[in-house]
């Protein structure tokens, strides 16, 4: 063999030997890039613990349990009752807001037996006078109550502003003359009756009318309810 030919078989051979050895390298190239690509997926995994997102969006759901209560449209304590407690949507008078006076209805000369007993309501809202008033012949809580006249209209009365509302009392029965001694009163008491007649609303004060220092008075003594106008307050009363 020749020198040239010898060169050309050494070529070849280098060649075919660094090709194989290209090819070894790419081999072991990609041997890493696959195990690379593998531990690469291990990372990417999903994990157990939830993400951010799901953890806000499981947070912004609704509970079952919060608000249950607040989802209710519950009535809160409305039984039906006015703003008065009395039947109407006023209040009940009050003493400190009445004027008070009392009128004698028999003439003169005649034993003082009915009285008109009047109240003025010194505010400028209505105000209201339940069932009848308790009246009490004198001064203090010994003094003796009068009975109710039977009978009557109980029904709440309302006094407007500057407005008035009316009692009829009858004192005084016994037609018997002589010297006897009756019980004198030298004023009546009147203690207001609140809300629908469970409890007292305060006491005012009816000084008796001008010219007359006392009055006799007996078990005949009788009220008539509060009435809006003075012929009703005493109509019954003076039928005795």
């Amino acid at each position: 063999m020749d020198s040239k030919a010898f060169r050309i078989g050494s070529v070849r051979q280098g060649v075919r030997g660094t090709l194989k050895g290209a090819a070894v390298a790419a081999t072991l190239l990609a041997a890493t890039a696959c195990q690379s690509s593998g531990d690469d997926d291990k990372v990417a995994a999903p994990s157990d613990t939830p993400s951010a997102t799901a953890t806000a969006s499981k947070s912004a759901a609704p509970s079952s349990a919060a608000g249950a209560g607040s989802a209710t449209g519950g009535k809160t304590g409305d039984t039906g009752e006015t703003g008065g407690g009395n039947g109407t949507a006023h209040q009940d008078c009050k003493v400190t807001d009445l004027n008070t006076a009392v009128e004698l209805q028999d003439p003169s000369g005649q034993t003082p037996r009915h009285f008109l007993l009047t109240v003025t309501n010194g505010t400028k809202s209505p105000c209201v006078l339940n069932e009848a008033p308790q009246v009490r012949l004198g001064a203090g809580n010994n003094a003796p109550i009068v009975d109710t006249l039977g009978g009557q209209d109980t029904e709440p009365v309302v006094v407007d502003g500057g407005g008035k509302a009316y009692a009829g009392l009858y004192v005084f029965g016994n037609d018997e003359g002589g010297e006897a001694e009756y019980d004198q009163a030298d004023r009546f008491t009147v203690t207001l009756v609140a809300g629908e007649g469970t409890e007292l609303g305060g006491t005012l004060v009816f000084d008796l009318p001008k010219g007359l220092h006392s009055v006799s008075y007996d078990d005949a003594a009788r009220v008539n309810g509060w009435a809006g106008t003075e012929g009703l307050a005493m109509r019954a009363i003076n039928e005795l």
